[in-house]
Order: structure tokens, then C-alpha cells, then sequence
């Protein structure tokens, strides 16, 4: 089966999307919820995600959608919930930003998120690190990472790091 979902800024589903996380600000009991959750099965048993599962159908994330494509729905409300700011910069330009002579995301650790392959290890990884870089980061751009991670968003993410010169 093949659904075709769009995130972007000007798509429903991304439209949903950032509407959903602006009413985080006002509706702290769904974030702290979220913020609790440690792996992918947590947050689909969460009363939050279910709801925020059901609001994004209405955005027309499609209803027959596979396992995989709900939990990486899953992993993007996880994650979303833990961004303060919408910033302009995807994530490996965040955590390549510079604290004094130091990236806020060291490489090591950068690397360590390249290697991770399945979703709950990389829910798992950049729960870790959106504190680190200040809880700022793109809101649509990490929901297309989260959703389309494979090779293809690791060389992007590898091209986009800013790494020190030694």
C-alpha cells in the first residue's frame, strides 16, 4: 500500500500538524503527557496522541495508513511536543551550533543519530538531544526527517552538520 503523505508547511497535514503544536503552548497537560512517554508504544497508549491521532485524521492523514507510517506519527507527536520555538534551521544545523568552541550536539553524538535505523531508536535519540540544542528546531522539517529517515536524510543531515575544523 502506498499512501501519499505530504508534510510540508502548505500541505494539510502540515498545516495540522503546526496548528497542533502552537496549541501546545496553551495546552500543557497533552505536552507534559507527551514528554513522558520514553518509547513509540507509550505514546500510541496515550490518551494525548490518540487524540491528537484523531485530529490529524481530520487533516487527512490517511486512515488506512500502515503500522509504520502511525508510528512514525507517533514519533513526530513525541517529538514535537518537546520544541519551544519553531526555528528556520533543520536539526543538524541546530545541534552544529557553537556553545563557546563547542557544537551544542557534539559530533560523537551526531554520529550516534546517523547510525540509528528504526523509529523507536531515533524517537529515542533526538528526545535526548532537543533539550540539548534548547528544544528549538523546525517543526515541519523534523516531522519529514522523523517520517522519511533512511539514507537519503542521513547524507542530508551529514551535509548540513557543520563540523569543526580540527
Amino acid at each position: 500500500m502506498e499512501n501519499n503523505i505530504v508534510i510540508k508547511a502548505d500541505s494539510a497535514i502540515g498545516k495540522g500538524l503546526l496548528t497542533w503544536w502552537k496549541g501546545l503552548e496553551e495546552d500543557r497537560a497533552t505536552r507534559a503527557m507527551l514528554r513522558r512517554c520514553a518509547t513509540i508504544d507509550e505514546i500510541v497508549l496515550c490518551p494525548a496522541y490518540q487524540r491528537f491521532y484523531r485530529y490529524m485524521l481530520a487533516c487527512g492523514w490517511p486512515v488506512d495508513a500502515d503500522e509504520w507510517q502511525r508510528d512514525k506519527l507517533a514519533a513526530i507527536a513525541g517529538l514535537v511536543a518537546w520544541i519551544k520555538l519553531d526555528s528556520a534551521h533543520d536539526l543538524p544545523y541546530q545541534m552544529s551550533e557553537q556553545d563557546g568552541d563547542r557544537p551544542l550536539l557534539s559530533e560523537l553524538r551526531f554520529r550516534a543519530l546517523l547510525k540509528l535505523e528504526h523509529t523507536d531508536e531515533l524517537y529515542a535519540g533526538l528526545r535526548r538531544a532537543l533539550p540539548v540544542i534548547g528544544h528549538q528546531a523546525s517543526v515541519i522539517q523534523l516531522a519529514k526527517d522523523v517520517y522519511w529517515w533512511g539514507d537519503g536524510i542521513k547524507k542530508h543531515w551529514a551535509y548540513n552538520y557543520r563540523w569543526q575544523q580540527k
